[in-house]
């Protein structure tokens, strides 16, 4: 077996891992932009890849027009791909994480550098260093650091030491993998840790040092030493001490990380500069202590001299950091009259944000006691010691709950005007996101709720119609009830059963209408949200009498459509050499005995596919659709090619198979676009149902066919009673 990092470049070591996840053909396009780079780039990496691979026992195979793939027993390629992921390859490609890989190294190492070195490092050139250096001289500017380029000796950063501790915090709350840090119950490693006495510390432990053990390119923390780190979280979890346990998960790993970085830069005899004000002013901190019990710890491990400037810098940290809730100490009186005038400023802003609410709110202990004393306590120490904190939401804030942050504006001043601190618009922004998600719990007491009926109108088909509707139910679950149509849908009984419209297109309809894109972005699903809380506390839309008569109607109709489109289900074996408009054709014909309506099933393909190519070569098959005059009934048909090869003609892209859905345009038409548009979604969520009309005969497929009809038949009675 060779070795993965002599034999392959950096981007190969990339391309490889794409390839070797892959179970068939890829074509060189998509690995391109997989990979971030051009396809050009990736044919002349792949031109060299083929005989330092056949030492792994692994065959690289190309096809004009198809694509590429890898071949080998699956233990080669699982060895080989285990080889690779082993590797710390970082993606130089990806310029942003890059320049914050270059802040980590520059903030965990503050002695001279060469270009050289980080050209090394990063395996890109001196004059890509210097431009990266340039780049991040901004941010560094914002906590007091300076670049500086030392002729014939390399580049160093020079600030003061509390300038680093502040944009080293800066940094480690901008970059915390939050979504991996909140795992802290799942996969605990039973009892192997020999200094957790808890799930709770062991969870802590273990997802502290995932961040360093992920290999992923965008892991920018897999620079730090596992083995330094791992030292580290066991010296702290020997202390035993409430207020560790009550930091937030996010706090606690910036406190590891602080301190690795810090005994990193100890262990490499870096000097500290004296803070004699910052080491006066935190010794008579109570929190002074816990810090003196960290760094005994640590002295104990490392066999190291901490300064004690470094125990007022950890302090420091801990008061910044963010708890999980607030106690107090019966015994201890400062504590208890600090709480008292925490909470005689949380009422004090309470009153200032809505007078109106303000007793309803005082009664919410969560908020109250759990929400803004604990996060009024480090937000003061932040700004006693111009601690800058970042709020990645601030924008979104601002801009989406404009209301509650022009309130919380009013309530930062009771900061100002009690504590004589300026509060600055990324404290005012947690501010609003306490009091938004209180205002919430308060409108949830109040009121009952009712089911929201929502229409989705998309112009770009039953596919995209369907993933809409799909992205909604995800979103709000019994909270609504959404239904798909097309323009010529929205009859006014459709209309007057629905609360609101989301619409890809302008719409003349009276009924209120959100435009949105057919992505649904973040500002969009939110703005949804907001009808649907609005909507849920409104009264029922009064129904026609007759509404079980019409359900009758209307299940009896679905039914029979469903009984014929089984039955009559199309199944066509074609030459693997027939072309895309033959193709049609053949279908065209298998469809209806008549000319007119055969060329209008045509033209209707056609002109669908003209609009956006609904050849889907990734996942080797073709999934035609459109609405046409051509049929009377919703049909679905196979065209397969016989012995199940793939179409020769390049226009198919080496597909297998073509699945062809065909709409009528009648009065029927919502009932008819449900039944395919669970077909459609079907198609693209079971692989078994994929599997079978792939790789079965017509029986298989009529009968895979019929029982996924008969879970949306079931499913629609449901939702009709």
């Amino acid at each position: 077996m060779g070795d993965v990092t002599r034999d392959f470049s950096s981007r190969m070591q990339q391309i490889l891992k794409i390839l070797l996840r892959q179970t068939g053909t890829i074509p060189v396009k998509t690995l391109a932009e997989q990979v971030g780079v051009s396809k050009r780039t990736v044919q002349r990496e792949l031109e060299a890849v083929e005989r330092p691979l056949k030492k792994y026992g692994v065959e690289f195979c190309s096809k004009a027009g198809s694509g590429v793939w890898l071949e080998g027993s699956q233990e080669d390629k699982a060895a080989l791909l285990t080889s690779l992921e082993a590797e710390d390859v970082l993606d130089v490609t990806d310029k942003s994480e890059r320049r914050k890989r270059l802040i980590l190294e520059i903030l965990k190492d503050k002695t001279v550098k060469k270009l050289y070195y980080y050209s090394e490092l990063f395996g890109v050139s001196e004059a890509t260093v210097s431009s990266d250096l340039e780049s991040v001289e901004g941010w560094l500017a914002d906590f007091g650091l300076r670049v500086v380029r030392k002729p014939g000796l390399g580049i160093s950063i020079e600030g003061g030491e509390g300038n680093f501790r502040q944009a080293l915090r800066a940094f480690i709350d901008e970059n915390i993998n939050s979504a991996m840090i909140q795992e802290l119950y799942l996969n605990l490693e039973d009892g192997s840790s020999p200094f957790a006495e808890t799930a709770l510390e062991t969870g802590r432990a273990k997802n502290v040092l995932s961040m360093v053990r992920d290999k992923s390119e965008k892991n920018i923390y897999r620079v730090l030493d596992e083995a330094l780190m791992k030292r580290v979280v066991s010296s702290i979890q020997r202390v035993k001490d409430k207020r560790l346990k009550n930091l937030t998960d996010n706090s606690y790993t910036g406190l590891v990380i602080h301190v690795t970085i810090a005994v990193n830069r100890i262990l490499s005899q870096e000097l500290m500069e004296k803070n004699p004000a910052l080491l006066d002013h935190m010794e008579r901190d109570e929190d002074f202590q816990l810090a003196g019990e960290i760094v005994a710890r640590l002295e104990e491990e490392f066999k190291i001299s901490i300064p004690q400037e470094e125990t007022a810098y950890i302090c420091l940290h801990i008061k910044g950091a963010k708890v999980q809730q607030y106690e107090v100490e019966g015994t201890s009186r400062e504590m208890i009259s600090q709480y008292r005038e925490l909470l005689d400023a949380v009422n004090e802003m309470i009153d200032r944000y809505d007078p109106d609410v303000a007793y309803a709110l005082k009664q919410d202990e969560e908020f109250v006691v759990q929400g803004l004393i604990a996060h009024l306590q480090p937000t003061l120490v932040r700004l006693s010691n111009h601690m800058k904190i970042q709020n990645p939401l601030l924008d979104h804030i601002k801009k989406e709950y404009r209301e509650i942050y022009r309130r919380c504006l009013d309530v930062a001043k009771v900061i100002e005007e009690r504590f004589g601190y300026e509060v600055p618009e990324e404290e005012i922004g947690f501010l609003a996101i306490h009091f938004g998600a209180a205002m919430v719990r308060l409108e949830n007491r109040k009121e009952n709720k009712r089911k929201v009926y929502i229409g989705v109108v998309c112009a770009s088909g039953i596919g995209i119609s369907r993933l809409m509707v799909s992205k909604l139910n995800h979103q709000f679950l019994d909270r609504a009830e959404i239904t798909a149509y097309g323009t010529r849908d929205l009859s006014p009984y459709v209309l007057e059963r629905l609360d609101f419209l989301v619409s890809t297109l302008p719409l003349k309809e009276e009924l209120e209408t959100l435009f949105v894109g057919p992505l649904l972005t973040d500002g969009e699903m939110e703005r949804i949200e907001k009808r649907v809380r609005f909507y849920e506390r409104m009264p029922k839309k009064r129904t026609e009498e007759n509404e079980f008569t019409r359900q009758l109607e209307q299940v009896n109709y679905v039914a029979t459509q469903i009984k014929t489109m089984i039955k009559e289900m199309g199944y066509l074996l074609v030459s693997p050499d027939i072309s895309f408009e033959e193709m049609l054709v053949a279908v065209s014909e298998m469809l209806s005995p008549y000319h007119d309506r055969r060329r209008q099933i045509q033209e209707d393909l056609m002109r669908r596919e003209k609009l956006g190519s609904q050849i889907f070569a990734d996942f080797g098959f073709a999934l035609l659709h459109t609405r046409t005059k051509g049929v009377v009934r919703p049909s679905f048909s196979v065209c397969q090619v016989k012995d199940f090869k793939p179409f020769a003609d390049p226009y198919f892209q080496g597909i297998h198979v073509v699945i062809v859905m065909l709409l009528p345009e009648d009065e029927h038409m919502k009932e008819n676009r449900e039944i395919l548009g669970y077909l459609s979604e079907t198609l693209i969520e079971e692989y078994e149902f994929m599997d079978t009309i792939t790789g079965g005969g017509k029986e298989a497929i009529q009968a895979a066919l019929s029982r996924y009809l008969k879970k949306f038949f079931n499913q629609y009675l449901d939702r009709v009673s």
